[in-house]
């Protein structure tokens, strides 16, 4: 009896021991991603050993009749520091693969093999490329393992019969070139609640970006072999196979098409922008590109046939020696298949990172099933984590580690069965399970989603429920078998056909979606939990209690300006201009940046998110004038603010007149927000038929609190300048918005002596082809006193009227290890 307790005593605290070892594991890499800045190998070194010498400790104390309260805090101390320590030696390794900022902006012959199936956009291709050889004027020269290149265009030098020089619409998976390449470190736009791109091409394990150089000057692209067969070319293959038979057909199908090659081969950037915008609305993205959760369904399906065969040739063999479920139960091999096809259909979509810890996360959950553990959910669940984290400790920052493993919990927690299926029948048994299932689901993620992309679907539990059979029982099925017979591609299509239009209408009602400013971390985690008691199935005065922690997220405000005073925000676009100014109760947004190609602006990528994280309802929006680095992101930027007004110079005829008429500006036009006075001093009624330059027509706006006051410029020139200098006695401006991003044809001595600014923002991108800020203009602004602070240096750059002495950096304020530190460019005081 006595024996009996105490094995059940050891039990018990080993159970603990290992809870708290796998939750040191989740905390240590945490704990490590929040560094700024890397140690040197040694410290990490340092703090492995002090782990070791704990796990020494805890197997002294783990002996019989020795005391055993400290082994659980012992074993989550030792396991977050050896998590600490191993994913720090892991980013110094990776870090060690970066570019030599030496080889920045030069040219660089490489040799090597396109390694995943190339990417193409309205510009041209984008494709990873294993560096095999890299030489600069002759010489080798070392280059990270695999770097991401763009060949923009169709670029043919030589005749097109020669296979040694095709056009680079003929880029294939696993071919050989010798190219020409233009490298620079991994750079992104930084700015507030923003994506991280630096972040997503360090856990890509890209150490370098750049283009493919095909000017006359440089020695032309050759493919020097072509590639076997491999898992790459034959997705690429597919691929093509399903767009070109779409090719011919309307634009519904030729859309049908790329969800449909989607869904096979993962690549989702064949799905239209407007269709991402449907889905994203209604709730149903991840069904539409594989991620985790698509994965995830694949693989329940894949158990239920291939148990379901399993059993069936048990059946047809019958008592015979080679019966598969003599040897193998039909319970064990499915789930075995199931998995195995899981990994199988992530491999062939790309083996992404998302898919990459979802097999795993899966893998793990059969092991324990398989060798008969019976732990508790959450033990299973947390088990999970730091296997996936362990194979990838920056998949912590991904949303979608957290929507996926947040989803997973909550349906154990809640263990989310329809009670008295078999009374009502197997289908409806189904239907009541799988409404149950997406009510939790829902009301559990909707915080999660809010804090993490600031929006939620409304209509998201009624489009999943249409959604999730359709794709998983129907769609993706027919998409997957059309590799066996194509024509079951043109069926998946028309599958897709009533459901896009089911999509659609959703999308249309209004509060299809909302969407709410990002709140701080706390009042996030307390709103998911909130939702969690909701979902649970514990009494409802139980539940209700999560109701007080979500109206904290649902009634945050961000905190404005007092009246009387204002704030400039100016976005890191690259190579274009945006900035937010923000009153007490008004919203200005100063231009809204470039143009990336037809597909993509400032406006989707960085506007729109942007001000939708700080909650803003844009009073009005001025375009400086038509130039595409200033209004590129203008029809996003309307689409999402239907209240704001348009100020500008572009003329009648512009494209932007029909999303929104423009009032045109003129100097002398005033009003006055909650205290802060705004000017337009240029240009004059008379300049539009003096002149038909866009730069010489640049909106300038001034906005003044008191004695604080900012310039913001566009792209004037030196002629313009001049005569602000002479029209006006006071320029004074603390804040300037640096003329034309630090062109040479701007920022004459005349104009920064009237104005006086104590700081100088460049809005410019990083590397840009125009060489701007010139480093002429730098230092005229540096011998006046002006602070200059540019955008790929700073990211999105603050400034508070109450606060003139301060510009806030985000790239500063957010810094991590994997981040860019490009040298600014800085002068002045």
């Amino acid at each position: 009896m006595h024996e009996h307790r105490f094995r059940a005593l050891i039990l018990h605290r080993r159970g603990h021991a290992l809870t708290a070892t796998l939750a040191g594991w989740v905390l240590g890499t945490a704990w490590q991603l929040q560094q700024s800045a890397l140690w040197p190998a040694g410290h990490y070194l340092a703090v492995a050993l002090v782990a070791g010498v704990l796990f020494g400790l805890m197997r002294w104390l783990r002996r019989p009749r020795r005391a055993m309260p400290g082994i659980a805090l012992l074993c989550l101390l030792a396991a977050a520091l050896t998590a600490f320590a191993v994913t720090g030696w892991r980013a110094q390794q990776r870090l060690a693969q970066q570019l030599d900022p030496a080889l920045e902006g030069r040219d660089v012959v490489l040799v090597g093999t396109i390694a995943r199936m190339p990417q193409r956009g309205p510009m041209g291709w984008r494709f990873r490329f294993d560096v095999d050889e890299a030489r600069l004027d002759g010489a080798v020269v070392r280059l990270p393992p695999q770097v991401q290149l763009a060949w923009y265009g169709a670029v043919s030098t030589a005749d097109e019969t020669d296979a040694a020089a095709p056009l680079a619409a003929d880029l294939r998976a696993g071919d050989r070139w010798r190219l020409t390449a233009r490298l620079k470190r991994p750079h992104g736009n930084q700015n507030p609640h923003g994506f991280d791109y630096e972040l997503w091409l360090w856990e890509q394990g890209i150490r370098a970006t750049g283009y493919v150089r095909t000017s006359p000057r440089d020695a032309p692209p050759r493919r020097l072999a072509v590639g076997g067969w491999s898992v790459e070319r034959w997705r690429q293959s597919v691929r093509d196979r399903i767009l070109d038979g779409a090719g011919q057909g309307d634009a519904d199908a030729r859309r049908f098409a790329g969800i449909v090659a989607a869904l096979v081969t993962g690549d989702q950037n064949v799905i239209e922008r407007a269709d991402w915008d449907v889905f994203r609305a209604t709730g149903v993205a991840h069904l539409m590109s594989i991620s985790g959760l698509h994965i995830t369904m694949f693989s329940w399906l894949a158990v239920a046939l291939v148990g379901a065969l399993w059993r069936r040739l048990g059946r047809w063999a019958g008592a015979a020696r080679w019966n598969p479920c003599l040897w193998l139960p039909a319970p064990t091999a499915a789930l075995i298949g199931g998995v195995a096809l899981a990994a199988g259909y992530a491999l062939f979509s790309g083996w992404g990172v998302p898919a990459q810890r979802t097999v795993l996360m899966l893998a793990t959950f059969a092991l324990l099933k398989l060798s008969g553990l019976r732990w508790p959910w959450w033990l299973t669940w947390l088990l999970a984590c730091a296997v996936v984290l362990a194979a990838d400790p920056w998949a912590l920052l991904q949303a979608g580690f957290w929507l996926s493993f947040v989803a997973v919990a909550i349906l154990f927690a809640t263990d989310s069965r329809a009670d008295g299926a078999a009374g009502t029948g197997a289908k409806a048994g189904f239907f009541i399970k799988l409404l149950r299932e997406q009510w939790v689901v829902t009301l559990a993620l909707t915080p999660l989603s809010l804090i993490l992309f600031g929006q939620a679907s409304v209509v998201g539990l009624l489009a999943n429920l249409l959604a999730i059979p359709a794709v998983t029982v129907v769609i993706t099925p027919l998409a997957l078998a059309g590799m066996l017979w194509a024509p079951l591609w043109t069926a998946a299509g028309w599958a897709l056909l009533p459901l896009a239009w089911v999509l659609r209408a959703l999308s249309t009602w209004p509060w299809a979606s909302v969407s709410m400013a990002t709140a701080p971390l706390a009042l996030g985690v307390a709103a998911v939990a909130g939702g969690v008691l909701l979902a649970l199935r514990w009494p409802w005065p139980w539940r209700l209690a999560g109701v007080p922690l979500l109206l904290p997220l649902l009634l945050w405000q961000p905190a404005r300006p007092p009246a009387g005073q204002f704030e400039l925000l100016a976005a890191d676009v690259g190579q274009g201009s945006a900035v937010v100014v923000r009153t007490a109760g008004h919203t200005l947004l100063y231009d809204a940046g470039p143009r990336y190609s037809r597909e993509s602006d400032a406006g989707h990528r960085v506007l729109v998110p942007l001000l939708r994280a700080f909650g803003e309802r844009v009073n009005m929006l001025v375009l400086s004038h038509r130039d595409t680095d200033h209004v590129g992101g203008a029809r996003a930027v309307l689409a999402a603010q239907p209240g704001a007004s348009l100020l500008s110079s572009i003329e009648d005829e512009h494209e932007l007149q029909d999303t929104r008429t423009a009032m045109r500006c003129q100097a002398g036009q005033q009003w006055t927000w909650d205290g802060v006075e705004f000017s337009v001093l240029h240009p004059d009624a008379a300049d539009y038929a003096m002149t038909a330059k866009a730069n010489a027509l640049s909106c300038v706006l001034r906005v003044r609190a008191g004695e604080r006051a900012a310039l913001l410029v566009g792209d004037i020139e030196t002629a313009q300048e001049l005569r602000l200098v002479a029209r006006h006695e006071d320029l004074r401006a603390d804040v300037l918005l640096v003329p034309h991003h630090g062109s040479r044809t701007s920022s004459s001595g005349r104009f920064i002596g009237a104005v006086q600014p104590r700081w100088a923002l460049v809005q410019s991108g990083y590397r840009n082809r125009f060489g701007h800020p010139v480093p002429t203009v730098t230092a005229r602004y540096a011998e006046r006193g002006a602070q200059i602070v540019d955008s790929p240096a700073c990211g999105a750059m603050r400034w508070h009227s109450g606060h003139p002495g301060v510009v806030r950096c985000h790239r500063d304020e957010a810094r991590r290890y994997w981040h860019h530190a490009p040298t600014p460019r800085i002068g002045g005081r």
